[in-house]
């Protein structure tokens, strides 16, 4: 959530700002703002609650026919609230005297620091970040290094600030603790960037490096130069740009979640492709030691929303596999759990972003404790990345629809690779085993094609929902765990009531609210439950719900004259029969959010990255 742009160079600087809080729209906001600086300590701020699309049309037309000199620098933002209402006024940059600053993050103690140093009368907004503003104003006199130094410290809470200074209209300041941000040299040599993320600067940096957490950073054309408390040069770790957007953005589709969603065969492949070395799992290209899967006696998955959904795919298969307890915790509710968690716990940590704040905190104290882990981000360079013993990059590649799908797949495909190892180096798994997992796995990518190229099948069903109030989806065992992800799709971009449940747990008070307006989708792929779960399916059906039964193609359903509406998924070993059950609910979301007339890539409330708890 919220995003932060910073440039300095020869570009024309209001369009390479607006550009880029265009590219960051992804990540969640609802309020945009920008800070131009000139070359005589002219200093121009523009901001609005709502669109970038509003604030480029107020930009454009106080620009429109102004014969001002072209600006050096700037900086623009993408806000979440946090603190204060979506206004204009709380909308970020804020100025106060000498300084403009944007911030992603929440300052805890801002109330107190106002208080402390009589900061009220300055303040005109309701935020946190204003309180930040006022104090570098307060602490500035001709030194920004050493305002900038003592604010920090005063400073409780997550920050990412990108700073500018009247005086200094030719350089930008940057200084962070958690939240991330980034910053690189143009391609040509003559400008500086910061940002949040790789997104904004893809197009322009050939590398770039996350900033260190207490490090002043500071940007002029050509240069950036980090600097540690003791005011030493600090050289940075540069990562390449290997993400990139493309000139035509969505390829074509309508949404970006579409993209995403007809990507997902070609990145899942890439994910197991380059993890296989003649047909056996293979983890050394992410450095991943085989001591490391067989030391530990117990598996902690940790893990937010979609990343938790896959974790608990995962221990469906991975417990019974490898006979080892596993939990899967909810990242926000781990550290305060007071969790069984030591030297004898192998812990393993998903976020697509790498920067999901309450999984960071989670993996902190599981570190602290002494527990083995490993972490799998998609994000190159990220704050969980850095912080882990070891990582496991998947192949997603950038995933801007705000609804993750193509990350959620991979996350699966990397954990199936991760148990199948396991299995190996265990002694679970003879080699023989190993390489018929993954020739099966290989197949993955192929059912996922077809359930893709059948999407207006999954379209009809979505009509039929489109106008419900709620929609229950049930199942057992691993069908259960996929129509967790199944239903959160739904309910996140179609604002539908949505909620998934062991279709054992029904008759346990859940059934009371079936009526004949509650479509019910029963996910049917586990040979081992199948009569089970379609006996529940019966129950449903008895209390007037029109059911759907997603299915595989291998399944046969009892009295099958009394389904009247059957999908059939591709057929695949059971424990693979999530991806193309995975598929197949994007689409019926996706199809229910798109002809609602909804806005499918950016549904309300929701931020792509979560960097605050």
């Amino acid at each position: 959530m919220c995003g932060i742009i910073g440039y300095t160079g020869h570009r024309n600087v209001q369009e390479v700002i607006l550009k880029a809080l265009e590219t960051l729209e992804y990540r969640g906001y609802d309020s945009a703002g920008m800070a131009l600086a000139y070359a005589d300590g002219a200093l121009e701020v523009a901001k609005r609650a709502g669109k970038v699309a509003k604030l480029r049309a107020m930009c454009e037309k106080q620009s429109a026919g102004s014969g001002k000199k072209a600006a050096v620098s700037g900086i623009g933002h993408t806000r979440w609230a946090t603190h204060g209402g979506v206004t204009d006024e709380n909308a970020h940059p804020h100025t106060c005297g000498r300084v403009t600053l944007v911030h992603n993050g929440i300052i805890e103690n801002y109330q107190e620091l106002t208080a402390k140093y009589g900061l009220g009368e300055k303040l005109v907004s309701q935020t946190d970040t204003e309180v930040v503003a006022a104090l570098l104003d307060h602490f500035y006199e001709k030194d920004a290094k050493t305002a900038i130094r003592e604010v920090a410290r005063l400073l409780k809470g997550t920050f990412a600030l990108g700073i500018l200074f009247a005086d200094q209209p030719e350089k930008l300041y940057a200084i962070r603790n958690v939240s991330p941000i980034i910053a690189g040299v143009g391609k040509d040599g003559r400008e500086a960037f910061l940002a949040s993320d790789v997104t904004a600067l893809s197009e322009y940096v050939a590398e770039y490096f996350v900033v260190p957490e207490d490090t002043l950073t500071i940007l002029e054309a050509g240069k950036i130069t980090l600097l540690d408390n003791e005011n030493q040069r600090v050289e940075p770790d540069f990562l390449q740009v290997d993400w990139k957007l493309g000139g035509n953005g969505k390829n074509g589709y309508e949404f970006f979640m579409e993209k995403e969603i007809a990507e997902q065969p070609e990145v899942i492949r890439e994910t197991i492709s380059c993890r296989c070395k003649d047909g056996m799992p293979d983890l050394s290209i992410d450095n991943i030691p085989d001591w490391l899967l067989s030391k530990y006696e117990r598996i902690t998955i940790i893990g937010c929303g979609t990343a938790m959904h896959a974790g608990l795919v995962a221990k469906q298969f991975m417990q019974p596999l490898l006979q080892l307890p596993v939990t899967v915790e909810v990242a926000s509710e781990f550290i305060y759990e007071e969790p069984v968690v030591d030297d004898k716990t192998f812990v393993i940590a998903i976020s697509q972003s790498g920067e999901t704040i309450d999984t960071l905190e989670a993996l902190r104290y599981a570190r602290r404790r002494g527990a083995g882990n490993l972490s799998i981000v998609n994000v190159k360079g990220s704050t969980i990345a850095r912080e882990s013993e070891y990582v496991l990059y998947t192949n997603a590649g950038p995933e801007i629809a705000v609804a993750s799908t193509k990350a959620y797949t991979t996350q699966l495909t990397a954990l199936y690779m991760i148990i199948c190892r396991m299995a190996y180096v265990r002694g679970v798994y003879t080699a023989k085993q190993a390489k018929e997992f993954v020739s099966a796995l290989l197949q993955v990518p192929a059912c996922v094609e077809k359930v893709i190229a059948d999407k207006e099948s999954l379209r009809r069903i979505s009509h039929e929902i489109m106008d419900a109030s709620d929609v229950f989806m049930i199942g057992r065992g691993l069908d259960y765990t996929a129509l967790l992800e199944g239903s959160l799709k739904l309910k996140e971009i179609s604002y539908i009531h949505s909620e998934a449940y062991a279709s054992g747990e029904l008759k346990h008070g859940t059934i009371a609210l079936i009526t004949q307006k509650t479509p019910v989708i029963t996910l049917v792929t586990q040979t081992k439950v199948v009569s089970k779960e379609l006996s529940n399916a019966i129950e449903v059906k008895a209390r007037g719900a029109k059911v759907y039964v997603l299915t595989s193609e291998k399944v046969e359903l009892e009295e099958p004259g009394q389904w009247e509406n059957v999908y059939r998924l591709p057929a695949l070993r059971d424990e693979f029969m999530v991806f193309p059950a995975a598929a197949a609910l994007q689409l019926i979301a996706f199809y229910v959010s798109r002809d609602k007339g909804l806005d499918v890539d950016k549904p309300r409330n929701l931020a792509k990255v979560v960097t605050v708890e």
